[in-house]
């Protein structure tokens, strides 16, 4: 009974994602469009947007569908580090838009075009109930990538009200530099996080500590055993951002039995539990054993 309520909550989340995934897809080529014949770029930065999200929303559900996939052979830790494809992926597509809106906004702030403000409302409604009514389907969500992907949304709704707000003063004063300078103020905002992730995720790349704080907490725990002398060969690094990996070599100050190995890897076990790592590999070394991973010198 329990599995088939998983399997049926799981087939929910999926559904949801899906269809948040195909609104946003399809209301993104018609914002590029819509901005191309409304001539704003405001619209155009709001669509660049939603391309990351639907890209980002694309890679959410896919990921959700293989999140339940065992290792293999081929994949010894799972399928988790595909989202870190997902999100550079994502990142670059936007770093990449939101240049060609900085390219054609820039110049606007010195020959304002008015954009065809009726349109802009219509595209703004729209806007607004499409990524609310996506946003409200995955608001109910369990799981982490439900809530993080709604978070997605909820931007985009926020995004299309301050469109809405815009295209209604230009239905009734003539300042066209509101467009331009709303397409900027978007931009500016999506690339300043977009390469706050896009570092974060560069770093996850290539295995840096994801924490320094939680290296040294999880070193200083390990120091604190009985019976260990040092720690060496320490290395943190994350699968996705939230699955740690943890691999030490422990030297100890005296040999021990069987019993007493058992005994301090169950203490090992128990004071990691705070730091909910995902996988841990510990060594024991003996006293005055050389260590295998040593460093030799280039003969």
């Amino acid at each position: 009974m329990h599995d088939h309520n998983h399997n049926h909550s799981h087939q929910n989340s999926s559904k949801n994602i899906a269809i948040a995934f195909w609104l946003n897809f399809c209301f993104t080529i018609i914002e590029f469009i819509g901005g191309i014949l409304t001539n704003s770029v405001a619209i155009m930065a709001d669509a660049v947007h939603d391309l990351g999200d639907t890209i980002a929303l694309g890679f959410g559900w896919v990921l959700h569908k293989v999140s339940g996939k065992q290792a293999t052979d081929k994949f010894t830790y799972g399928y988790k580090r595909l989202s870190l494809v997902g999100a550079f992926l994502n990142a670059i597509v936007l770093v990449v838009g939101s240049t060609w809106i900085l390219f054609e906004a820039i110049p606007r702030l010195w020959q304002p075009q008015m954009p065809m403000a009726k349109g802009m409302v219509v595209l703004a409604i729209f806007g607004v109930l499409t990524n609310g009514y996506a946003a409200y389907k995955l608001s109910h969500g369990n799981t982490m990538n439900e809530k993080v992907l709604n978070w997605h949304l909820l931007e985009d709704v926020f995004g299309w009200v301050a469109v809405l707000v815009v295209a209604i003063v230009l239905l009734f004063v003539n300042w066209p530099i509101l467009d331009p300078l709303l397409s900027i103020g978007f931009t500016l905002f999506i690339l300043f996080n977009v390469i706050k992730h896009l570092r974060a995720t560069v770093r996850l790349f290539v295995q840096a500590t994801p924490s320094n704080k939680l290296y040294n907490e999880v070193k200083n725990t390990l120091l604190a055993l009985d019976h260990v002398d040092n720690v060496h060969h320490m290395h943190l690094w994350s699968l996705d951002g939230d699955a740690h990996v943890l691999t030490a070599h422990l030297e100890l100050n005296q040999p021990l039995d069987a019993p007493a190995s058992i005994e301090l890897k169950e203490e090992i076990a128990t004071k990691l539990v705070a730091f909910e790592l995902a996988h841990t590999t510990i060594e024991f070394e003996w006293p005055q054993e050389v260590c295998r991973d040593e460093e030799r010198p280039l003969e």
